[in-house]
């Protein structure tokens, strides 16, 4: 009897049907769960990447109309230059009406503006400029990245200078070359000290110029007169390494690259400058 049954057991083994049985031991909606499950968080990722996008665009916005003392951007060159880049972030309308909105009241005043001193990997200073509704959060954010990276405050203001740059457009065309000569001697006239033009894929020649940071309102206006450039494509204060860093060592090249994404995605964080930049 018991022969019979072991028997029987071997030749079930060897059935096909069995045997394919044996194959499908997962659920058959396993394939597609863990299909929708990487959209989903493929999606996820990109709702925080806009949410920060947006989140940093409100507070341009207002350090923006704090430097510029107004919430019109036909009096308020700087902030006409912040609204036109952040739409081309794809920043919705409906944003950046609420975001004037709210600050049409403080002036942009709610929030402390502040700059941070970093020495990086490989002796590279950082200045990290910040807009903060809380300053202790901000610091501890901060303080806490920074020696997950290896680096640390320190005073390195020293290695950068702050200047305004001014940047234009002209309008492709026979003339371009003659309305080119045209800008540079009225921006020279306003204090412009240097400036760099590059020609986009539509034909249109953007020119970038460099002054003074006192003088960046009276540059900007200069370039924005009618009749003098198409239009205005950012006017802002940086601080530009005194003498920028060439040929960098790939393993602090990367270490660098590492620590500014890390304080860029810092939810107070405007802008990170480098001694590294050009």
């Amino acid at each position: 009897m018991n022969c019979l049954l072991v028997a029987r057991r071997l030749q079930l083994s060897r059935s096909p049907l069995h045997r394919a049985r044996a194959i499908h031991s997962s659920p058959i909606w396993a394939s597609g769960h863990n299909k929708w499950s990487k959209i989903e968080k493929r999606k996820g990722a990109n709702d925080i990447k806009k949410g920060q996008i947006y989140s940093r665009a409100n507070k341009e916005i207002a350090l923006a109309v704090r430097s510029g003392g107004s919430t019109d951007p036909d009096v308020n060159h700087v902030l006409a230059a912040v609204l036109k880049r952040v739409k081309t972030q794809g920043v919705p309308k409906d944003n950046i009406e609420n975001a004037l909105k709210k600050l049409s009241g403080d002036g942009g005043k709610g929030d402390s503006h502040l700059i941070f001193e970093v020495m990086g990997p490989g002796s590279i200073g950082l200045i990290v400029e910040c807009l903060s509704d809380n300053p202790n959060r901000t610091i501890k954010f901060l303080s806490t990245l920074l020696k997950d990276h290896g680096a640390r405050m320190a005073e390195v203001k020293f290695l950068f200078r702050r200047e305004g740059r001014v940047k234009v457009a002209l309008e492709p065309g026979d003339d371009l070359e003659a309305n080119l000569e045209k800008l540079v001697d009225i921006a020279l006239d306003a204090d412009a000290e240097d400036f760099e033009s590059e020609d986009l894929p539509d034909g249109t020649r953007a020119v970038e110029f460099k002054c003074p940071h006192t003088s960046l309102h009276k540059l900007t206006s200069a370039l924005t007169a009618p009749g003098v450039s198409r239009e205005l494509l950012s006017s802002e204060l940086v601080y530009a390494p005194v003498e920028p860093l060439e040929d960098l060592d790939d393993e602090v090249a990367q270490s660098l690259d590492k620590l500014v994404e890390g304080i860029e995605d810092l939810d107070d964080t405007l802008r990170v400058w480098t001694t590294a930049d050009s």
